[in-house]
């Protein structure tokens, strides 16, 4: 078993990253938030989940432990595969994912491509007890907006003008951190200036 590959970034795409280490290059899936945390030709540390099927054997990787963690809760639930965890993973922040699972944010989890009303209530029930966040004790998560509402009016208009989840998420997290009383109209053209 496999805890993490430590080497060279060899190549980096959003879905998938080569990190050469001792003559072997490792190619592994990663997530969005793995992918911002990488460079190419950078020396890094992937911790690693190792899928064994009869037809392959796929490795996914993540830069915290944290994300590992997160991704084994979520692939524990029924009906999510390693690649349907990844594209939460993708879509949210490990705070956030916490966050929506702890406050029972069924929207949010709804707007992850793949995730359907069903899958995300058998996510929240699953894991609400599992989840252990600052949130349980009142604390402000970083990143996470006070006014949920707010920006899930601004995240809901972004996507009905075509722009991608991911994307328009870290916009709306940008400007709400600048801005924390932006307005939803705000917070919109803010993020319109940015996408």
């Amino acid at each position: 078993m496999l805890e993490y590959i430590s080497g060279k970034v060899e190549e980096l795409t959003p879905a998938s990253v080569v990190i050469a280490c001792n003559g072997i290059g490792y190619w592994v899936n990663i997530s969005l938030n793995t992918y911002s945390a990488l460079s190419l030709g950078k020396e890094v540390k992937i911790y690693i989940y190792e899928a064994i099927r009869e037809d392959a054997f796929v490795l996914y990787g993540f830069s915290e432990k944290r994300e590992r963690e997160l991704f084994l809760l979520l692939i524990s639930v029924s009906g999510v595969g390693p690649n349907t965890a990844r594209m939460i993973l993708s879509s949210l922040s490990p705070a956030e994912l916490e966050q929506a699972i702890v406050s029972e944010n069924v929207h949010l989890l709804k707007a992850v491509k793949g995730i359907g009303a069903k899958t995300a209530q058998r996510v929240i029930i699953d894991l609400k007890d599992k989840i252990k966040t600052t949130a349980m004790t009142g604390e402000q998560l970083p990143g996470i907006i006070a006014d949920e509402r707010q920006s899930e009016e601004a995240l809901a208009a972004l996507l009905m003008l075509g722009f991608t989840q991911a994307a328009s998420h870290k916009a709306i997290q940008k400007i709400v951190k600048e801005n924390p009383t932006a307005k939803v109209e705000e917070i919109i053209k803010a993020a319109l200036k940015i996408l």
